[in-house]
């Protein structure tokens, strides 16, 4: 997922970055790299901290601009880092990253959500977000997937248990009462 994250933001960074005037010509490749970095840390963060509904509304590619509260945390954590890692300008940090960060994710989500993209899938994008890719983490998606049947999480009675399942347990009683359900407590 870092990879094509990356090279979305070496795409969108174009005109943001590489045509910004504000920004060195020498920060650039910097700039760049710092907020791919940052959009992923701050993905992971929301995935790990946030009301899953919170994540999957995001994933699902609705509300996708600027004035959503979730991309306006990431645009501010984005700039925020460019600011005190790299030094740049605060307003240019965040002209920057309120230029990109909604055509990045949007690109990025439309991939994930696009059966005929291989390049990356939805439960994919979750299990880079959650540690799930890794070895030494199980995917939290294909444990939920396996046991949540047995335990009710499929809302929508469609046989698997994907996001749509994951809002509607989280409309009633967030995360908490999804992990609840799933424990049975």
């Amino acid at each position: 997922m870092l990879e094509q994250l990356n090279q979305l933001v070496q795409e969108f960074g174009q005109d943001a970055v590489v045509k910004n005037e504000a920004i060195p010509n020498e920060q650039n490749e910097a700039v760049l790299k710092e907020t791919s970095n940052s959009i992923f840390s701050s993905l992971q963060k929301i995935a790990t901290e946030a009301d899953l509904s919170q994540i999957a509304g995001l994933l699902q590619g609705k509300d996708i601009n600027k004035n959503d509260p979730t991309i306006q945390k990431i645009t501010d954590e984005v700039s925020n880092s460019l600011t005190q890692k790299l030094g740049i300008n605060s307003t240019t940090a965040i002209s920057t990253a309120t230029s990109m960060i909604p055509k990045v994710l949007s690109s990025l989500i439309n991939k994930a959500n696009d059966p005929k993209d291989k390049s990356i899938s939805l439960s994919g994008l979750l299990d880079a977000l959650t540690g799930g890719d890794s070895p030494e983490h199980a995917s939290i998606m294909d444990a939920i997937g396996k046991y949540g049947l047995h335990f009710g999480l499929d809302q929508n009675s469609d046989g698997k248990i994907d996001l749509e399942d994951a809002k509607e347990l989280t409309k009633k009683g967030g995360l908490g009462g999804m992990l609840g359900k799933l424990f049975g407590k």
